[in-house]
């Protein structure tokens, strides 16, 4: 038996309402550059809407002008989608709060997850949406993954409930002198002064 070796999310596909409020939702309000429309091949009743999400991969909306949005949450029962989260840089999320207010839009605030920072509010659809931001940049060659599996090691190692800064910090630290050489006989903490 052997594995099917996946490499990314190609794309994640969405039931929206009408075709301007998906753009103006997608594009209009989370910045997504809409790039590709076509039917929906499987029904003709529906259009089927591409936007680029910031990684050049995809999310795209079915949508059909029949349909309305809809704000109730969302089903959350087993097998459902909970949420999506979409990453922010430090600069535009702190400024998300601002922007989803002066919109009307009904919003969590700021909530401290350890290695990042959320906000949640809904789609017209209802579907929970996360604006997420790291509290950490990875080292040169690095991914976020790399740093969180150290990071939870040490979290585990030290008995502490979740991931906080230090872990990030302790597991960066690890990462860049795991990977990186150094002509220097001693790598350890000095005082130059």
């Amino acid at each position: 038996m052997r594995k099917i070796q996946a490499q990314g999310v190609h794309h994640i596909t969405l039931t929206g309402a009408d075709r301007q409020t998906s753009i103006d939702f997608w594009e209009g309000l989370l910045g997504m550059p809409f790039i590709f429309d076509q039917p929906n091949l499987d029904d003709p009743n529906e259009g089927h809407l591409y936007f680029d999400p910031g990684d050049g991969r995809l999310i795209t909306i079915f949508t059909n002008e029949t349909r309305q949005p809809d704000p109730r949450r969302t089903p959350t029962d087993p097998g459902c989608v909970h949420h999506l989260a979409f990453n922010l840089s430090r600069a535009s999320f702190l400024q998300a709060v601002a922007k989803l207010d002066e919109r009307g839009i009904s919003h969590s605030g700021t909530k401290d997850r350890g290695f990042m920072d959320s906000l949640y509010f809904t789609d017209p659809m209802g579907l929970l949406i996360e604006l997420a931001c790291y509290k950490f940049e990875p080292p040169f060659g690095c991914s976020h993954a790399d740093v969180m599996i150290h990071a939870h090691r040490l979290r585990v190692a030290a008995g502490d409930y979740n991931i906080q800064e230090s872990h990030l910090a302790d597991a960066i630290e690890h990462l860049v002198q795991s990977r990186q050489d150094s002509l220097s006989t001693t790598r350890g903490p000095a005082n130059p002064y």
